[in-house]
């Protein structure tokens, strides 16, 4: 028996089975599957109680409204809730002149036919910012399963077309990988956002024309890197 340790295959392919490296890329625009608005009640009065008490009626306005919408609200949470005291910004000594509190809560719609309409009602409540929408594919998104697919293709083609240049074809898969893999950090998924409303006062909220809201198509990136050995060159 032999004691030699087999070697491992140089990194740079052999004369008789030369590596091709390459990168492969994709990009999708697809129509996108979330809205998010983000809802922030206002409350200010000069007693802590009364201000915490119409705070707390106006949050539950926000989240009877938008719940009342079904399926069309993939997601209804609550968010911070501030309330705290306002001092007088001259004379001595501590001197507190009202109380302010905050609470905001992030809506999240699959349905974008009702959106406008939840948009424009929730913005017509009494010291409430609306803003957004925000729009956003789900993580797990088959969009991104199909850009991925498409990255792998093209690295395949890239590599073919070298090969073919040499007047030589693939002859096996060397390695698979995503940038991510390798230390790099992948590109950031895009972020689109949109206006904010923002009402002062009561309004009457049925009386208020819904507001059409366009979806942003978004954009799905996809790389891959890929190392292939080919048949030898024709040179």
């Amino acid at each position: 028996m032999s004691d030699r340790t087999p070697q491992p295959p140089a990194p740079y392919g052999t004369p008789e089975a030369p590596r091709v490296a390459v990168r492969g890329e994709a990009t999708l625009e697809v129509d996108p599957e979330t809205a998010t608005l983000t809802v922030t009640a206002n409350a200010r009065g000069k007693d802590r109680r009364a201000a915490l008490d119409d705070l707390t009626r106006r949050n539950a306005a926000i989240l009877e409204l938008a719940g009342g919408y079904g399926a069309a609200v993939e997601k209804l949470e609550s968010g911070a809730l501030s309330i705290s005291p306002e001092l007088t910004p001259h004379g001595r000594g501590e001197r507190i002149r009202a109380y302010a509190g905050q609470v905001r809560i992030t809506v999240v719609m699959n349905d974008f036919t009702a959106l406008g309409e939840l948009t424009t009602r929730l913005a017509a409540l009494d010291l409430t910012r609306v803003e957004g929408p925000w729009w956003a594919l789900r993580p797990g998104s088959p969009a991104h399963r199909d850009a991925r697919h498409q990255a792998v293709q093209d690295a395949v083609t890239r590599a073919r077309e070298y090969a073919q240049a040499l007047g030589a074809g693939l002859s096996a898969l060397v390695e698979l990988s995503d940038p991510g893999a390798d230390g790099a950090r992948p590109p950031a998924p895009g972020f689109a956002g949109g206006p904010g409303f923002r009402s002062a006062a009561p309004g009457a909220a049925d009386d208020v024309p819904a507001i059409d809201l366009q979806p942003q198509r978004q954009t799905v990136y996809a790389t891959v890197n890929a190392r292939f050995t080919m048949t030898p060159p024709v040179l």
